[in-house]
């Protein structure tokens, strides 16, 4: 599936070279701690390796946004991945991996008794800690008003809605549910999961990529 150019920052820059033949899609939700497994170890010990050992034909790896409704919060956390990907998008990954280390701090037992915007506060704050991230650009994006619109409308929303909105619909073209999936070229890999070791990667990689 095509990525947007303003969701450009959701590509890894290591594999972004345009002669990729090939592409893999992460489908993702920062409060799934499978997601969290899988993410790590991608983006600590495979991603490194992509620039030297999977050149030709080459490899695209795209992180797509899956929220997952049964967490509330998860709809939140992807809100401040977005407002990143409007605001510094270079830093979406870097991000991201900041996300996943504290991602139990946005967890139901976490945030069940913390308002909205007060959960926006901390996630513009942690967006804040990753270098080149201005935390209140990230909460200006975040922030939902109390006030009706000046046509009264009450489901305002903030100013990411737009993007996860566009997000949530081309996920839904997929029919991706369950997180993580791996697509590779566009088709559910269903041999790769969150258990997968840095060697698992690279055996599968040696076999489908290089």
């Amino acid at each position: 599936m095509a990525l947007p150019p303003k969701f450009a920052g959701q590509l890894l820059a290591s594999s972004s070279h345009s002669e990729a033949k090939h592409t893999l899609e992460l489908y993702l939700d920062y409060v799934c701690p499978f997601s969290a497994k899988l993410f790590n170890t991608f983006y600590d010990s495979v991603a490194p390796s992509l620039e030297k050992k999977y050149t030709k034909p080459g490899v695209r790896v795209i992180f797509r946004q899956q929220i997952q409704p049964w967490h509330p919060s998860s709809t939140l956390v992807h809100e401040a991945g977005a407002a990143v990907l409007k605001i510094a998008p270079n830093k979406f990954w870097d991000f991201s991996k900041k996300l996943f280390e504290h991602q139990k701090e946005y967890f139901d037992v976490n945030v069940v008794n913390e308002a909205r915007n007060d959960t926006y506060k901390r996630l513009a704050k942690l967006a804040g800690s990753v270098d080149g991230i201005e935390e209140s650009k990230i909460l200006e994006l975040l922030l939902v008003s109390d006030k009706p619109d000046k046509d009264g409308g009450l489901n305002i929303g903030n100013g990411t809605t737009n993007d996860v909105k566009q997000m949530v619909k081309a996920n839904r073209v997929t029919g991706v549910h369950v997180t993580p999936t791996v697509l590779f070229n566009g088709v559910p890999e269903g041999g790769i999961s969150s258990s997968f070791s840095a060697h698992d990667w690279d055996d599968w990689l040696s076999k489908n990529v290089a």
